[in-house]
């Protein structure tokens, strides 16, 4: 099998082979936007508005011409369900996400399907038991309670928080403090994602492409370096060591291009997702002290409190069932702020719904912020509300209308890492400070890739005592 350093990435014509023309789909409403570059820029400057600019116009099935060619946007949380469960294997995600990613985060557990998708994740789901759980519990416990130390007064939050997020995952993922590699490794990422929904799809000089392919160049070489000396060395609880020792069904190990690219992809996943969905909460916190209070009074009533001396304690890993209402408002602003807004999938053969019928090879893709905003499914869609989230509510309510980590085989492998990093982060902060913000701050947000506030969300943290 050759490394990763002398594969080639794909180049996009690769992904639109077969695609459908727009005769093919000129039963289905829609419309193509300009010449050449259709709606791409429309999308990016206000993916929200344009998509309810489109339903309202257009239905909950509708064709647009974006990033090259046309697709089929299905929305709601029956769209969801079709897609998510994929029970008749009509959407493959390795062919939705591919044009995205695959310059970029290629071979990632989202661009794998079906056998080759379920022995993977398989093999990586040993990174996720109890015993490496309780371990990077532990590293999240001491590294977020000495950051977090630091942070009293006027701060930016999302660049702090993502530097920590990026720590973070140095030492639960890989096991080792960042040396000199801190700032490249983070460039490296930066670039990659932003190249994920750049215009231009080729890597040519001065583009985002460029500097994103540059940066997974970076990554695989860091990577593959580490492995191999891992599985020279061997290596110890964290995530990274147990990929190097994962092995397939017939008990091989993975192969060194294997373990890298899911190992680029998840601490990618990992440091963006966790540090927008973060961002989001610290801010709904901010907006709404009632709710902040209540989570602070959960966070003592499990953790005890400050010890003697004023310290904050830790929580527990057993404990982490306990945060109930920290978790309620963990999902609320997951609705409220989906990390990932949109998940693309490509039909591998021709299915009906909403009463079309989607041909083979059509790009398809469902909008998980417009359902997370739906007044079909949600009361007062924009307001900030845990309590949407009690047992009760939740058994109500159609099993596809929050979905911010995916579902079906897809279900984002990391949802209880993620879990965990921000209760230790709540429980840490609550215990601290009272999170504030000016009055009437409301910052603006670049939605695409991950959703992030444009000025760093400004806060300030105030001590309790």
């Amino acid at each position: 099998m050759a490394t990763l350093a002398q594969t080639p990435p794909a180049t996009p014509t690769h992904w639109t082979e077969g695609n459908p023309t727009e005769g093919d789909l000129s039963h289905i409403p829609g419309e193509g936007g300009w010449p050449v570059v259709g709606n791409t820029f429309k999308m990016l400057a206000d993916p929200h508005a344009f998509t309810k600019r489109m339903v309202e116009t257009y239905g909950t099935v509708y064709k647009t011409r974006a990033f090259g060619g046309w697709n089929v946007a299905l929305v709601g949380a029956e769209a969801n369900e079709l897609v998510l469960f994929n029970k008749d294997k009509i959407f493959s995600s390795e062919q939705g996400w591919g044009p995205v990613l695959d310059q970029l985060f290629p071979r990632g557990l989202m661009l794998m399907d079906f056998d080759h998708h379920r022995i993977d994740r398989r093999a990586l789901s040993i990174a996720f038991k109890p015993g490496p759980m309780r371990h990077y519990s532990g590293s999240l416990n001491s590294g977020i309670a000495s950051e977090v130390d630091k942070w009293e007064g006027e701060m930016l939050f999302q660049p702090a928080i993502k530097q920590l997020t990026l720590d973070l995952a140095a030492e639960s993922f890989l096991g080792i403090p960042w040396g000199p590699e801190a700032d490249k490794i983070n460039t490296a990422f930066v670039d990659m994602v932003q190249a994920s929904v750049a215009p231009v799809r080729r890597p040519l000089p001065f583009t985002k492409m460029k500097k994103g392919v540059d940066g997974r160049a970076y990554m695989v070489e860091y990577l593959t370096k580490e492995t191999l000396r891992r599985r020279k060395e061997g290596g110890g609880q964290d995530m990274f060591s147990q990929f190097v020792t994962a092995t397939h069904e017939d008990g091989s190990l993975l192969e060194v291009d294997e373990v890298v690219d899911h190992m680029s992809f998840l601490l990618m996943a990992a440091h963006d997702t966790i540090t927008s969905s973060a961002t989001s909460m610290v801010y709904q916190l901010a907006k709404h002290p009632e709710w902040q209070e209540k989570l602070r009074d959960e966070v003592f009533a499990v953790t005890g409190g400050p010890d003697g001396s004023g310290r904050p304690r830790p929580l527990d890993y057993d404990d982490m069932g306990k945060l109930e209402l920290t978790e309620m408002a963990f999902k609320e602003t997951l609705r409220l702020i989906p990390p990932v807004p949109s998940m693309p999938r490509r039909a591998l053969k021709s299915f009906e719904f909403g009463g079309y019928r989607i041909p083979a090879g059509t790009p398809c893709g469902i909008n998980i912020y417009w359902t997370h905003h739906s007044t079909e499914y949600w009361d007062d869609p924009y307001t900030c509300d845990p309590m949407r989230f009690t047992p009760d509510k939740v058994k109500a309510r159609h099993k596809y209308a929050w979905v911010p980590f995916g579902g079906g085989a897809h279900m984002c492998l990391g949802l209880h890492f993620a879990y965990m990093q921000v209760k230790v982060l709540m429980t840490q902060l609550l215990q601290r400070y009272r999170i504030e913000v000016e009055e009437g701050y409301a910052p603006a947000w670049q939605e695409w890739p991950i959703p992030q506030p444009k000025d760093g969300l400004k806060v300030t943290f105030v001590p309790l005592s």
